[in-house]
């Protein structure tokens, strides 16, 4: 029962966190496109109009929440024809309007995933085949050696931004049929476990928040595929350090962590646990802003969240032309605000507590 009162105290806490949230995030909504702006700066700025990622990760918000079968029908059908108008005919990719964004090949390949994915969810379908089957893919698809080659020479310098590389180009093996998928597996299983650290669990170079942000976005390769990550044990360990002992400057480096945990199904300690929602809602808590969302960096919204602040000491190779989504003001931001939701999503779900909508959600509908 003390363990039970204990986590409520710090739920309860994460709460509160979220006034004004439901306000920001319908404010965000241009219904004339049926897309979500990335921040508050975006909304009256010529240059920005509502881009790929922000409106799934509003969507992503809704969903958490069990809002969608409440959903206007009238929304319902904008969303889908945002998300729809976004896809090249002839090659099956999904765009945004910067033209910028097809030159950063992870969010080319994310807007596959979110486009898709959100579709899905929204009880549609692209209207155009996707990438493999327009052969608009790359080279690298065509054989497993290929693939593989292609994964070795990603650049592993800066962990977070070369496990996104790597991660994200198999969204090309999720196109494929089932038995074709099971080489190019094999070949990303077993190069993923011949580069591992076997010390701390993590993958490539960097500080530790860097590293397990790339082991983050190689997580979400290991649960695509249903296939067990080696060494969650040592990751586990790997994160209470980091988190002990390491700023959390970015609320990725909130999110991550978190999400690993969740995914790895380990066995915390009640005592453990406790420190780690102490040690998560405090970070979370410094980057909440006054227009009710979160922001991903400190000091403000990093106006091209394809563009990673390099922190002192770091390396970033292969820097991606930045996507302007904004103006980069000290305000929150879309990126941030959907992780929080997933955040306090993975909390409830390691204290086993049933997880339950944010109380100001049901008034979202009517904000709009």
């Amino acid at each position: 029962m003390v363990k039970n009162l204990e986590y409520m105290d710090r739920l309860d806490r994460l709460e509160d966190l979220f006034e004004g949230f439901f306000q920001w995030l319908a404010r965000q909504y241009d219904d004339h496109t049926g897309g979500f702006y990335y921040a508050r700066s975006s909304i009256h700025d010529k240059r920005f109009v509502p881009d790929i990622e922000s409106t799934a990760q509003a969507l992503n918000i809704i969903t958490r929440n069990q809002m969608l079968e409440s959903m206007p029908q009238k929304m319902k059908e904008k969303m889908i024809g945002f998300f729809r108008s976004k896809q090249d005919p002839e090659t099956g990719y999904f765009f945004d309007e910067n033209p910028a964004m097809k030159k950063d090949e992870v969010m080319v390949h994310r807007a596959i995933s979110y486009s898709t994915g959100a579709l899905k969810i929204l009880g549609s379908t692209p209207l155009y085949p996707l990438p493999l089957k327009t052969l608009a893919a790359p080279d690298y698809v065509k054989t497993p050696s290929d693939y593989l080659e292609k994964w070795k020479s990603i650049d592993l310098s800066n962990s977070w931004r070369g496990c996104d590389l790597l991660a994200s180009s198999c969204v090309y093996i999720a196109q494929m049929e089932k038995e074709k998928q099971a080489p190019f597996l094999k070949e990303a299983v077993q190069f993923l476990k011949s580069i591992q650290d076997p010390e701390t669990g993590l993958w490539g170079e960097g500080s530790l928040y860097v590293r397990i942000s790339g082991t983050f976005k190689l997580h979400t390769f290991y649960s695509r595929f249903n296939i067990p990550m080696p060494n969650t044990d040592r990751i586990y360990q790997t994160i209470l350090h980091c988190l002990r002992h390491e700023e959390a400057s970015d609320m990725c480096y909130i999110r991550n962590p978190i999400d690993l945990l969740v995914y790895a199904n380990l066995s915390i300690s009640p005592k453990e646990l406790v420190e780690i929602m102490d040690i998560t809602i405090d970070n979370m808590a410094r980057l909440k802003r006054k227009d009710g969302a979160f922001s991903r960096e400190i000091e403000s919204s990093p106006p091209a969240p394809n563009v990673a602040q390099v922190k002192k000491g770091e390396v970033y190779p292969s820097m991606p032309e930045p996507v302007y989504l904004s103006n980069g003001l000290y305000e929150g931001d879309m990126n941030a605000s959907t992780q929080t939701t997933l955040i306090r999503q993975q909390l409830y779900k390691l204290t086993g507590v049933p997880i339950v909508p944010l109380r100001e959600s049901t008034e979202f509908y009517q904000l709009l």
